[in-house]
């Protein structure tokens, strides 16, 4: 018994400047991980952007086709057709942390119907930015295209593979 207190009398804890030492390590490490983390899920919202207006450009041909090439959807129009889901149910849906525009321009005189698409981070500035680069595609060509200062257009660049592959833009 006597050998068991005499034991504990002799260990010794943590000093302070151990634990300090400790904490300023985990603190390098969490200022280290943290924008790694941020850049990573705005790469996946920037990748998703891309594969949703991918997936608006089938959803509007196929209702294109099935409404006698004689229009295009808006995004409620698409929801109700069951073509999109509830997500997509406003004029200016958010999802992934981007805002997507459209405009549907109907049939008229001599002119076929067109539409656009914009993809719009939530926040494109700071630390809690959900995505660096806009995006836009339109019924008159298969590329996305890209602009990493304002909403783009149909006279900015293409992704890096022509038809949306997800690739860089070219350097300007």
């Amino acid at each position: 018994m006597q050998s068991q207190r005499k034991f504990r009398s002799q260990q010794r804890g943590f000093s302070l400047i151990e634990l300090m030492i400790v904490i300023a390590i985990i603190g390098i490490l969490i200022g280290v991980g943290i924008p790694a983390w941020q850049n990573s899920v705005r790469a996946t919202n920037q990748a998703a952007a891309v594969q949703t207006l991918k997936t608006l450009a089938t959803v509007q041909a196929t209702y294109y086709n099935t409404h006698n090439r004689s229009k295009y959807g808006t995004f409620p129009e698409l929801v109700q057709d069951d073509a999109l889901d509830e997500r997509f149910n406003s004029e200016t849906p958010v999802t992934d942390g981007y805002v997507f525009t459209m405009k549907v321009t109907p049939r008229s005189a001599g002119q076929a119907p067109t539409y656009s698409i914009n993809a719009d981070p939530e926040q494109s500035e700071g630390v809690t930015a959900s995505g660096r680069e806009h995006y836009y595609m339109g019924s008159n060509s298969s590329a996305i295209h890209v602009n990493e200062t304002q909403p783009a257009t149909a006279t900015d660049p293409p992704l890096g593979g022509g038809a949306g592959s997800g690739g860089k833009a070219p350097a300007k």
